[in-house]
């Protein structure tokens, strides 16, 4: 028999109010937490009320694992306290599932907590049978309990859940061991939503999960009466599921009171209302820098030329007159020292005060002014790759923006394999332009030789000098300079995607090849991404399970079926 899976009360490890049974709201103040000398979080709040689904995102290595499990008290802050229900669910990206045990094992475990509930209310009832009228109160304290977390309609909800994450035909006598990641990842996050938890926290809960799976997700976690802080790059789910948005990149922008601020910055509404957001906070950040420009250029103009114009129309005295122009000097310097007092004031005021220019998007800045080829670039005909693709006919052009859609296991991987020449169709013609260049970004990274620096990677097939090739990565801002000399196998998996998309980059492509580009990388960096390639010159032939970018594409679209 398998221990119950662990879900709901959590021992904090936090210095926390202690929570109790009233407590619903999460509360955490003052989270900081650093990794050697690397801070992670600096000084963080975090608020979530029941009901209020609050989704996290950031670029990777901001903090949001280490801040679900702080939230979750399965890890200590260096500083801050926290708050939370009695009643947690917490599922971690590596799902929490005990090795041993069955299914049914994992469910019992899952409806543990309802079960204790229900075998109270039973000798509730019997006590108050025998005229214990004090258990009354209590039986309507645990009363109150089971039906605020629908404890009546549990085993149901654990059945619905399992099956509307695709595990229908999942036997109950199954062994857990035998289980699949995938499937032990859906199966964890079933059982969690089983629990109807005072606060729920979930780490990257679509992952392993298709289209009709996130779709059932997304309703689940609107039925939730509790808090829920979600951890997600899945913009579309973002948007369907939840009621704010709490952005941990340490970026610097427009507080409400419109001066800079640096750090977390939370938004209320779905992912389309935190977009709206910051492109409105954008603005207002432009427009305050344009006015700190102008203030300083006037300060500036005062100091340098402003005895002249405190001046103007003064005429000199005439002999008889002499008084008069001793008391309009006297005058005129009193002017200009107090001109000047009042711009070097102002000037040290700006200067204490900067507005620093907005961040510039860089990271695919070239793609916008990239050469383009003209005519057909590659022409298909009657390909095919026995057991994965079987294509007729398709040429892709100079303006060419092609979303290749279709299920596992209908070819698009191979298609765009077969297109940049990494994979030789077993039948058929695939002709390309001469030197044609071609930025080909597969699924997977992989490198040659793991013990190579991420910077020996980037230049390779570059001729240009290792400064200048350090300098182009840098200007990227696709890695953190101390990360330039690293080895890419000392990499996450996030780095290296980003290292693999300034390589595409860099070589100047007159045609793209992205397959599932959106993989291991930040919302931010994929709204950079989108946006830079809605307006770019650079014909594309894009392969993504991003629903988001779907839903978003202007371009044509080529459905692939399952090869036979």
């Amino acid at each position: 028999m398998s221990q119950p899976f662990p879900t709901q009360s959590h021992t904090p490890r936090t210095p926390a109010v202690p929570a109790d049974a009233i407590t619903r709201s999460l509360v955490a103040r003052g989270i900081s937490v650093a990794y050697g000398m690397r801070p992670v979080l600096d000084d963080l709040d975090v608020t979530a009320s029941p009901g209020e689904r609050l989704g996290v995102v950031g670029e990777n290595g901001v903090g949001k694992s280490t801040l679900l499990r702080v939230l979750a008290g399965s890890q200590a802050p260096d500083h801050g306290t926290v708050t939370r229900p009695a009643h947690i669910s917490y599922l971690g990206q590596v799902p929490d599932l005990p090795h041993d045990g069955s299914v049914r094992d994992a469910i019992d475990g899952a409806l543990a907590d309802f079960r204790l509930l229900e075998q109270r209310m039973r000798q509730l009832e019997a006590a108050m049978a025998d005229g214990d009228h004090e258990a009354l109160e209590a039986y309507g304290d645990v009363l109150e309990e089971y039906e605020r977390r629908d404890g009546w309609s549990a085993d149901a909800r654990a059945a619905r859940s399992i099956a509307g994450l695709g595990l229908a035909d999942l036997a109950e006598d199954r062994a857990l061991a035998t289980l699949s990641g995938g499937q032990r990842s859906r199966l964890a996050l079933a059982l969690a939503l089983v629990m109807a938890a005072d606060l729920m926290l979930l780490d990257e809960p679509t992952n392993h999960l298709d289209d009709a799976a996130v779709d059932f997700l997304e309703r689940a976690l609107k039925e939730q009466h509790g808090a829920v802080v979600v951890v997600s790059h899945d913009r579309a789910f973002l948007d369907a599921a939840c009621t704010a948005v709490l952005d941990l990149d340490p970026t610097l922008h427009l507080a409400p009171d419109g001066t800079p601020s640096t750090g977390p910055a939370r938004y209320t509404g779905d992912y389309t209302a935190y977009l709206d957001a910051k492109a409105a906070a954008r603005v207002r950040w432009a427009q305050a820098r344009d006015a700190w420009d102008v203030a300083y250029d006037e300060a500036k103009a005062v100091l340098t030329g402003g005895s002249r114009q405190i001046g103007h129309g003064y005429r000199a005295p005439r002999d008889n007159d002499k008084f008069i122009g001793h008391f309009l000097g006297e005058r005129k310097d009193a002017a200009v020292s107090r001109r000047v007092r009042d711009a070097e004031n102002r000037l040290a005021r700006l200067e204490k005060n900067v507005v620093p220019p907005p961040p510039e998007q860089r990271a695919f800045a070239g793609l916008a002014t990239g050469a383009s080829a003209d005519g057909v670039l590659v022409s298909v005909r009657d390909v095919e790759v026995r057991g994965r693709l079987r294509l007729e006919a398709l040429d892709v052009t100079a303006d060419t923006r092609l979303l290749v859609v279709g299920p596992n296991g209908a070819g698009k991987s191979t298609l765009l394999g077969v297109l940049a020449g990494a994979i030789e169709p077993d039948t058929g013609d695939v002709r390309r332009q001469r030197r044609l260049r071609i930025g080909y970004l597969p699924q997977e990274d992989r490198y040659a030789d793991p013990a190579a620096s991420a910077l020996a990677v980037y230049a390779a097939g570059h001729d240009d000098p290792p400064e200048e090739q350090r300098d182009a990565l840098r200007r990227t801002g696709l890695l953190h300079p101390r990360d330039l000399d690293k080895p890419v196998g000392d990499l996450s998996v996030g780095q290296q995607r980003r290292l693999t998309l300034a390589r595409v980059v860099s070589g100047h492509p007159q045609l793209l090849l992205l397959d599932e580009p959106t993989n291991h990388l930040s919302v931010a960096l994929v709204e950079e991404l989108q946006d830079a390639l809605a307006v770019s010159r650079v014909p594309v032939v894009l392969v993504t399970h991003d629903r988001w970018w779907r839903r978003q594409w202007d371009g044509a679209t080529l459905a692939l079926s399952a090869a036979r």
